[in-house]
């Protein structure tokens, strides 16, 4: 029997509620699934500012705040020194799921970007949350195509609520 996709959800003390880290984690294997994403394990952190900028530094060369950083693993099979042949794929035992990555949530930045935009907070943490999972999926913005592509599918996911309990 295959693995199913596991999601963890990490919420720091600050911005718990009761009901929420389950919530999310509904709301990003809905996110998953409706990608056609099997097998794979995603974690989940909603964090304060200040870590969030820690982490953009560190790992964006960016000295900056952020609502939301992505990590994606299925990067990693890049080619060897040589160039010519890749490194093997992730060897996992059965019914293990392949890790995906990790998105980073700056719940601080959610509240204020809540606010500005006249949308609920969970809106807003399903917001960043489906766009975090889209750039580890390989989703971007950079280039104007790319972020019709990337905004289109944001809107059609927010669209079929998956904001709501």
């Amino acid at each position: 029997m295959a693995a199913e996709n596991e999601v963890q959800i990490a919420i720091d003390e600050p911005f718990a509620a009761p009901g929420r880290e389950e919530w999310m984690a509904r709301q990003a294997a809905r996110v998953l699934e409706s990608e056609g994403i099997r097998d794979c394990a995603l974690s989940v952190l909603v964090t304060d500012d200040e870590t969030v900028r820690a982490l953009n530094r560190e790992h964006r060369n960016e000295d900056k705040p952020t609502d939301v950083l992505s990590f994606g693993l299925t990067e990693l099979a890049k080619p060897a020194v040589d160039d010519e042949e890749p490194f093997p794929e992730f060897v996992l035992p059965p019914d293990v799921p392949r890790p995906l990555g990790d998105v980073v949530i700056a719940y601080p930045t959610a509240v204020r970007q809540a606010a500005e935009h006249g949308r609920t907070v969970d809106h807003e943490l399903a917001h960043l949350l489906i766009h975090g999972i889209l750039h580890i999926l390989g989703y971007d913005h950079y280039l104007p195509e790319e972020e019709r592509i990337m905004r289109a599918r944001e809107e059609a996911l927010l669209a079929e609520r998956l904001w709501t309990t």
